[in-house]
């Protein structure tokens, strides 16, 4: 896939336009122009598809599903919490609230390291606020926050047995 600078570039090139005459129809800098052509600095898709409309172009984006590449730990742990997920509901959230609590302080306890408090921290928010879209989100997530965040999760042995037993299988078939 192609930099959005070598794409602005190889418009340029077919258009035969030049950097000084992109910054008059665009109103963007010349340096900023040639800063964005060299890549050493990154520019947004609205402002390539603005660039380009300068030259009759647009941009499009492309959108297709692509697997992550996750650890086996992580991917086990976002198979777990995705069944969890499954459960979470506002009232489900409240009959859990005494094993979080349990489950908090003994991460408080024996987690360490700027990021791991953080992520406790964003789970505690998450719970509080009963934001379960939210709680979903970092359960589900396949961003690198969510996968972090799983690694400190305060929702340790609240799947039930059967169904942790379940999505392991699972998993080992998969493998």
């Amino acid at each position: 896939m192609s930099s959005r600078g070598e794409i602005l570039r190889g418009v340029m090139l077919e258009t035969g336009t030049t950097q000084m005459c992109l910054s008059r129809m665009s109103g963007v800098h010349q340096p900023s122009i040639s800063q964005f052509l060299s890549g050493k600095v990154d520019f947004s898709d609205e402002q390539l598809d603005r660039l380009l409309s300068c030259m009759e172009r647009r941009l499009e984006v492309v959108r297709r599903p692509v697997r992550p590449e996750l650890t086996h730990s992580e991917r086990r742990s976002w198979m777990l919490h995705r069944k969890l997920s499954t459960r979470l509901t506002m009232a489900s959230l409240q009959e859990w609230l005494p094993r979080l609590v349990r489950n908090f302080e003994r991460l408080r306890h024996g987690v360490r390291g700027t990021v791991h408090r953080r992520n406790i921290q964003q789970w505690l928010t998450l719970i509080d606020h009963s934001d379960i879209i939210g709680l979903h989100r970092a359960m589900t997530g396949l961003d690198r926050t969510s996968i972090e965040m799983r690694e400190v999760s305060p929702f340790g042995g609240i799947l039930p047995e059967e169904q942790r037993r379940e999505v392991l299988d699972e998993l080992r078939r998969a493998s």
